[in-house]
């Protein structure tokens, strides 16, 4: 089943790298794996064998621990940090789950009540399935993120996010500065790329996102006029759909690469095959602390994205574990 999962995972990652169901065919694979040599665990010495289900039994629930504690720490920084939207305090609110379903578990196994239980495994049978994708999403992001933009790019289009009293700040400008390297070293290699900055005005800010990006290109070197703003945007499906008509206004047949942050990157990956984008999405380096609440949020997009699916099987899951504890 492992080698089966693998096979078809490569066939679909070679006819489409920006796709979700990528990452599950991989998870897929490495769990059937994982599957197949406990099943073989028999062949071990006893006293071996008894150690590696020690492992098996007790890194699962430190890892959650020691998750939990991180989360909390990174969402008590993000409030200090950032604003208190519920995007920030997606760290926090999942190390706080995690921390309450380890208390749950415990609870039941002291406790040995017949309710306690049956709530219990239902919850670790939905969290465990949301996990399972979180893991997929996670390794697919991070290989993704590993690789190589091809040379020959018409484009280099850069997603944009909110500027702060008409400023750039840091998470934009690492975007910005990714772009920069990329338009150089196109021309570097004999090409003529065109930039384009996408990003429309929100109700607090000051100009569009793509006039101030612009502005940043030019200070930094880039030539106005191999700059293109678009202006109308408000989402990153319409950064992408509205870019994509510029691109093929000026160039119809055209490639381009997209730059975001990496925590985006992925998610901007599927988002840019819906909408018909010719191109690989980069991402530019975030800071530390920002990561885990954006990844989390990022996860979360694609959940909802498929969410009658997600629900669906989540909540028979959950159904299925209670069912089952009951005595």
């Amino acid at each position: 089943m492992a080698a089966l999962f693998l096979v078809v995972a490569l066939v679909s990652i070679r006819q489409d790298r920006r796709r979700f169901r990528n990452a599950v065919l991989l998870g897929l694979a490495v769990a059937s794996l994982i599957i197949a040599l406990l099943g073989d665990i028999d062949r071990l010495p006893l006293d071996v064998a008894g150690i590696v289900v020690f492992f098996v039994l007790l890194i699962p629930l430190i890892t959650v621990l020691v998750l939990a504690v991180f989360l909390l720490a990174n969402g008590v920084t993000m409030i200090r940090r950032e604003s208190r939207s519920l995007g920030n305090l997606l760290s926090f609110l999942t190390g706080l789950g995690l921390l309450a379903l380890v208390v749950l578990l415990i609870a039941a196994e002291y406790t040995q009540h017949p309710a306690i239980g049956a709530v219990a495994v239902s919850a670790l049978a939905a969290v465990a399935y949301v996990s399972f994708l979180f893991c997929c999403y996670l390794g697919y992001a991070f290989l993704y993120g590993r690789l190589r933009v091809r040379s020959g790019v018409d484009f280099v289009v850069v997603l944009g996010s909110r500027i702060i009293n008409g400023r750039i700040p840091p998470l934009l400008a690492s975007r910005l500065d990714k772009a920069i390297a990329l338009y150089r070293n196109e021309r570097d290699q004999g090409g003529n790329p065109i930039v384009i900055t996408s990003g429309g005005q929100g109700t607090d800010e000051t100009q569009p996102e793509s006039h101030a990006m612009a502005d940043y290109l030019v200070a930094h070197g880039v030539p106005d006029g191999e700059v293109l703003r678009e202006d109308r945007s408000a989402t990153t499906a319409q950064n992408l759909t509205f870019s994509r008509e510029l691109m093929r206004q000026h160039r119809p047949e055209h490639r381009c690469v997209v730059v975001t942050n990496n925590f985006h990157a992925f998610r901007a990956a599927i988002l840019a095959r819906t909408a018909k984008v010719n191109g690989q999405v980069v991402g530019a380096p975030t800071a530390l602390y920002y990561w885990p609440s954006a990844t989390i949020r990022e996860f979360t997009a694609i959940l909802m994205e498929h969410r009658l699916v997600n629900f669906g099987v989540t909540g028979l899951l959950a159904l299925t574990g209670f069912l089952a504890a009951l005595p």
